[in-house]
This record gives structure tokens, C-alpha cells and sequence, in this order.
């Protein structure tokens, strides 16, 4: 008889434990409520992944440079790995919310950066432009996008970026 009182006891506590957790599961998903932005307020963020252009072009290697390296070496051209920075360049309006130089990572500098930026942003109508720059072997910026935004509160503007059909925001 005691072992059938023993089980009972566990399995009754066990059932109270059980219970409890998911009581305090279920109310901190739902009971506290959380508010990321205000009644009036919106959000545009940026984000996206992006390598520069490369620093140098590869260039063609003589006979004479072939024939130095060694055997196992040897190939007709010379591309370096380095990468350009990138600058952004993002205004809301007239006011510049986003200006950033962001250097290539890696041992080599030669790694693409990842590109995040968030900011809340009075509801209503907006002019958005970003400008971006890739390339030290071109003057000024290669990439733009300007759009007027008629943003709902509560609506967060994503603006991405594509190296083939370039920046877009939904």
C-alpha cells in the first residue's frame, strides 16, 4: 500500500509543478502587453549585406612574374582581395538620419559588412533617400533611391539592398 501512496503523492506534485509552470508560461505571453512605438509613431529600419567593389582590378602577369613564382604558384593574373568601404548616406526630409563609412572586415579586408539601422519616425507623409558608395574607383556615390513614403502608425518601412536590382523598401 505504500508504494501506491508514494506514487500518488509524486504524481499529485508533479501535476501541481506542471501546472504551475504553464500558468506563468501562458501569462508572460500574453498578459504584459509591450509597445514598441507610440500611437502616432512609425519605424524605417535598414538592413542588408553588402562586399564593396574591389580596390584594384586584376591585372595580367608577365612571362618573366609567371616564371618567378614557383611551380605550384603559378598563375596569369594578379587579383588583390581587398575591398572598398561602404558609406551610406540616408535623410529623412531635409535631416540626414544615417551617415556612416563602414571599413571591409577581415584579415585581408575583404569581407562584406552587414549594414543595420533603426529609427523611429513620426507617422504621416515622408521624403526618404539613401545614397550609397562602393567603389574607390568611381567618384561619388554609385547606388541611390529616393521615395515618398506615406507611413501609417504602427507601419515599419524595411529598406534592403540587392548588388543586381539595388536598394527597395516595402
Amino acid at each position: 500500500m505504500k508504494i501506491t501512496t508514494n506514487k500518488l503523492v509524486r504524481y499529485s506534485l508533479q501535476a501541481i509543478n506542471y501546472t504551475v509552470f504553464m500558468a506563468l508560461v501562458w501569462y508572460f505571453s500574453a498578459a504584459p502587453s509591450i509597445r514598441i512605438l507610440a500611437d502616432d509613431q512609425a519605424a524605417i529600419t535598414i538592413a542588408f549585406a553588402h562586399a564593396g567593389d574591389l580596390r584594384e582590378l586584376c591585372r595580367k602577369l608577365s612571362s618573366e612574374e609567371i616564371a618567378e613564382l614557383a611551380a605550384n604558384m603559378r598563375r596569369t593574373e594578379d587579383c588583390p582581395r581587398e575591398r572598398s568601404p561602404v558609406l551610406i548616406e540616408a535623410s529623412l526630409g531635409e535631416e540626414i538620419i544615417y551617415d556612416v563609412s563602414l571599413d571591409p572586415p577581415g584579415l585581408f579586408e575583404d569581407g562584406g559588412v552587414d549594414v543595420y539601422f533603426s529609427k523611429r519616425i513620426p507617422a504621416g507623409k515622408h521624403r526618404f533617400e539613401i545614397k550609397m558608395d562602393d567603389s574607390v574607383r568611381e567618384q561619388g556615390f554609385n547606388h541611390s533611391f529616393i521615395r515618398e513614403f506615406d507611413v501609417m502608425p504602427g507601419r515599419i518601412i524595411l529598406v534592403s539592398f540587392d548588388s543586381e536590382s539595388g536598394f527597395s523598401a516595402k
